[in-house]
């Protein structure tokens, strides 16, 4: 009798399932793409990033931006190994909740702010003022009491909560840009030009008639941020070199401002850049009020429009391309946005820092670490931190007032300990 057929040819193969119900179908090695082939299926960069988030406890980086992490599961098929750590997330009425007692907290940290000061003022002098600048039918209070509240410490204190608001969303931004929890808005060296851009118009008069010292650090600012992308321009945006090259920028800055305090000014003059650099809300005016009245909103909704782009980016360029982000044009558009915010701080109130390192790390802690949640609540943060920051830096040493950059590093130092322990670096 003929020998049997081999059992493993052709069509025997492919009708295998049919009399195997529990058999595989095995493709034929002509239909089969090489091992890690196969291309991610085409999905919106935020139907992957969330699930990946809540795998890998809430976010890029749960401990922080820069932190190790596992890479996301984005091959099409269900992760076969998922971890089982539940994701530090809050529920869509806690975030409501939440959000709603933010901003409550915002406006009456505002309200309480104004009145504190050498001066003591009351509830119902606040409620005079606004009230006579609506055109209400009330009381005027005498013109000093009405000049301190409505043209002193009003514009003051909403500067603060402006300023306070940009610092936070820079340092976010750069957090997650840059994957490096260290980061703040004066990371790229902007604060550095907007202070050199400034002392030369205070001390060499440099278009001091036109410009002014806030034009001046605006100048200087925007030019530090164009001497970054020069020297970036042929190694490329990547994390690593960013870091560094707005490091040498910065101290290159700070080194010509001193070089031109030293060579240039009298001691009044020095004394009194010395102060504004290191941060005070006594500049503020209503006209420098609507400039970042105008800034910061547009920069904060720039931002938010990226959230789903900063939570790839967050996970490091490799996936962000791979889920579909421009990763060279988001950075650019980011760094940008980052440096203009940070370019009109300076401009107004001088250098104040840890505002943009230590805020973005406690609500993440609070509300998680995806962006469209945290950007948001990292900006109420910050704005009212500083509110109370410059608050405390008027009545501290009253009647001498302290710069509020002091306060802020007196603050922030140990707070960022205290981060880096929980971090388990420390």
């Amino acid at each position: 009798m003929p020998a049997d057929p081999p059992a493993a040819t052709g069509p025997a193969t492919r009708r295998a399932p049919l009399t195997s119900p529990t058999s595989r179908t095995i493709p034929t090695t002509g239909t089969t793409p090489p091992t890690g082939s196969t291309p991610p299926a085409r999905r919106n960069p935020a139907d992957l990033l969330l699930p990946a988030a809540r795998e890998h406890g809430g976010a890029p980086g749960d401990a922080g931006p820069g932190a190790p992490h596992r890479p996301p599961h984005h091959s099409g098929r269900p992760d076969p190994h998922p971890r089982t750590r539940p994701a530090p997330r809050t529920r869509p009425l806690a975030r409501s909740l939440l959000l709603l007692l933010s901003t409550t907290g915002l406006v009456g940290s505002i309200a309480a702010a104004v009145r504190i000061g050498t001066a003591d003022t009351g509830w119902t002098d606040l409620a005079r003022v606004l009230a006579t600048r609506l055109g209400l039918d009330a009381e005027p209070l005498p013109p000093l009491v009405d000049s301190l509240l409505w043209d002193l410490r009003l514009p003051r204190v909403l500067m603060a909560a402006l300023v306070g608001a940009s610092l936070a969303v820079c340092g976010t931004v750069l957090q997650a840009v840059t994957r490096n929890a260290l980061a703040d808005p004066y990371l790229l060296g902007i604060s550095s030009g907007a202070s050199t851009g400034a002392v030369a118009v205070v001390v060499l008069g440099v278009g001091a008639t036109t410009l002014g010292v806030t034009g001046g650090a605006l100048a200087g600012a925007l030019l530090s941020f164009a001497l970054l992308l020069l020297l970036l321009r042929r190694t490329g945006l990547d994390s690593v070199r960013i870091v560094l090259t707005g490091v040498v920028v910065g101290q290159l800055l700070t080194a010509l401002t001193s070089l031109i305090l030293m060579a240039s000014a009298d001691a009044d003059t020095t004394r009194a850049v010395t102060h504004w650099l290191l941060g005070s809300m006594a500049p503020a005016r209503w006209n420098t009020v609507v400039v970042c009245a105008i800034v910061t909103p547009l920069g904060l909704a720039v931002a938010w429009l990226c959230s789903n782009a900063l939570d790839g980016l967050a996970f490091g360029t490799d996936t962000a391309a791979s889920l579909g982000i421009e990763v060279r044009h988001t950075r650019m558009l980011l760094l940008v946005v980052t440096s203009a915010l940070t370019a009109v701080a300076v401009a107004t109130v001088g250098a104040i820092g840890f505002v943009g390192l230590i805020v973005p790390h406690g609500v993440r802690f609070l509300v998680g670490p995806l962006h469209r949640v945290l950007l948001p609540y990292a900006a109420l943060a910050g704005a009212v931190f500083l509110v109370w920051t410059d608050a405390l830096a008027r009545i501290a040493f009253a009647p001498r007032e302290v710069p509020v950059g002091v306060i802020t590093a007196l603050l922030g130092v140990p707070l960022f300990l205290l981060v880096l322990r929980r971090r388990g670096e420390l």
